[in-house]
């Protein structure tokens, strides 16, 4: 199948229906970043039902983040983004939302470069990373139409269609050269997250310790 190409509505609704995606009334591109197996530790997976990734929340409501316990969300999003397509940070009782912008001015895919660097922290490998990132082209499939009216808004898109439609795919290639990107120019993602968001060894292996569980991989 193209991948510029509109997806199959039943396959696409089969997919959503199964994990790691997570239905939320509003949301797109909800996943559940638990279940991935470790491969640097053997016998662990990514603990379920603690950190979710999806696409901006401003039609969330708070009776869907109480469902899945989620009391803190993590904005990552520029406040150009933001702004470009209206859609503010969710006031949302008893939800603790945290803007913590990736980029400072870009609008580019925040949530990306956040989740994989985890993954990537967590041992899991590149091959489970890139075919996990290429399900964002069906995660984002229910609002394809919305997302291509925003970018052809853009100056670099308005007159071509077909740019506008490689940036709403996610190839497994992309995933492949970004993480070798994170390893030949920072060193990998420990070294990243060590010397550019200035986390110590120990805050390392919290942050494994944290993420990692005991367990089978559902997936």
């Amino acid at each position: 199948m193209d991948d510029l190409e509109p997806l199959d509505p039943v396959y696409v609704a089969d997919i959503l229906s199964r994990l790691p995606f997570v239905t939320i009334d509003g949301v797109i591109n909800a996943r559940d970043l638990g279940f991935y197996p470790s491969e640097t530790s053997p016998g662990q997976i990514t603990r379920p039902k603690l950190i979710y990734r999806s696409a901006e929340l401003s039609g969330i409501r708070r009776r869907q983040l109480k469902a899945l316990n989620i009391t803190r969300v993590f904005d990552l999003r520029s406040d150009v983004e933001i702004r470009k397509y209206n859609s503010p940070q969710p006031e949302i009782d008893g939800v603790e939302v945290l803007h913590t912008p990736v980029f400072q001015k870009e609008d580019y895919s925040p949530e990306m470069m956040a989740k994989y660097t985890i993954s990537a922290l967590a041992g899991i490998n590149d091959t489970t990373i890139a075919e996990d990132y290429a399900l964002t082209r069906v995660g984002r499939e229910p609002a394809r139409e919305m997302i291509m009216a925003r970018l052809s808004k853009e100056p670099l898109f308005a007159s071509n269609n077909e740019a506008a439609l490689n940036m709403f795919t996610c190839r497994h290639e992309t995933m492949t050269a970004f993480l070798s990107l994170l390893r030949d120019k920072y060193g990998g993602p420990e070294d990243y997250i060590k010397n550019y968001c200035h986390l110590t060894d120990e805050d390392v292996r919290t942050i494994r310790k944290n993420i990692l569980c005991s367990g089978t991989s559902h997936l």
